[in-house]
């Protein structure tokens, strides 16, 4: 048992391979995850069948619609009775060479920044009270090192991981001292969406990494796991989990 051992943590885009690392990271941890998927729901529920212990659960939970995640918070309530972390995983992108601006129509444009940026709000907003109620609450967005060095998969992406920051901050400021909140920043991460892009861009990215490698999904779901366990002071906090890929 731990000290997270219990707590509920609401996971959004659950199912992919970051937040997938941080469901079991938090599981391992004693903690109940309710994993949300948008389109990925078999996915998610055989994720939560191999969780470790604890009672956990599959739930859609589209960041990008209102009404459901609503919806999803009132089952997540009926199901544990609380809402202790709230992790803001669940993002969109899609690559676009920066300098190559009319491929970067508006309709990619907004679905990033619906997903990357309005999303994270509106879960948030409806989960606030839920993590205030025991004056210990917790959020954790996932940013990326792109949002403070504008290179990315698109510029659009670029700009909605700096507003994630940005955002959190602001939340940090608003929200305390009943909510903490945090960005926990990436720079590239083994996925499999990673492993499938072209290897020889991926290994140049592995070499301008002072630390030589990318990162495993394990490495950032320990630091999203951290920010709950160890740095119980921090909030408002950029925490970059990059390699120092930034240094070169």
């Amino acid at each position: 048992m731990t000290a997270l051992a219990g707590k509920v943590v609401v996971i959004t885009g659950a199912a992919g391979g970051l937040g997938s690392a941080i469901s079991h990271a938090f599981a391992r941890e004693g903690c109940h995850i309710a994993a949300g998927y948008h389109r990925s729901g078999e996915a998610a529920q055989a994720l939560v069948a191999k969780l470790a212990g604890g009672k956990h659960m599959a739930v859609a939970l589209p960041v990008t619609d209102t009404k459901a995640i609503s919806v999803a918070r009132e089952k997540i309530a009926a199901q544990f009775g609380r809402c202790d972390i709230l992790v803001n995983c669940a993002g969109t992108t899609r690559f676009v060479a920066h300098a190559d601006l009319d491929a970067l129509d508006d309709a990619l444009i907004d679905q990033i920044l619906t997903t990357n940026v309005r999303g994270a709000i509106a879960c948030v907003r409806a989960f606030r009270e839920m993590l205030a109620a025991h004056r210990d609450g917790l959020i954790v967005n996932i940013s990326s090192i792109a949002a403070a060095t504008g290179m990315g998969s698109n510029i659009a992406y670029c700009a909605s991981k700096a507003a994630l920051d940005n955002l959190t901050k602001s939340l940090a400021r608003a929200l305390a001292p009943d909510i903490r909140v945090v960005s926990v920043s990436p720079g590239l991460v083994d996925t499999e969406f990673v492993r499938g892009l072209d290897p020889e861009w991926r290994n140049e990215q592995a070499r301008q990494t002072p630390l030589g490698r990318l990162a495993a999904p394990d490495e950032i779901a320990g630091a999203v796991v951290a920010t709950a366990s160890h740095l119980t002071f921090t909030t408002g906090s950029i925490i970059s989990v990059d390699g120092g890929r930034p240094l070169r």
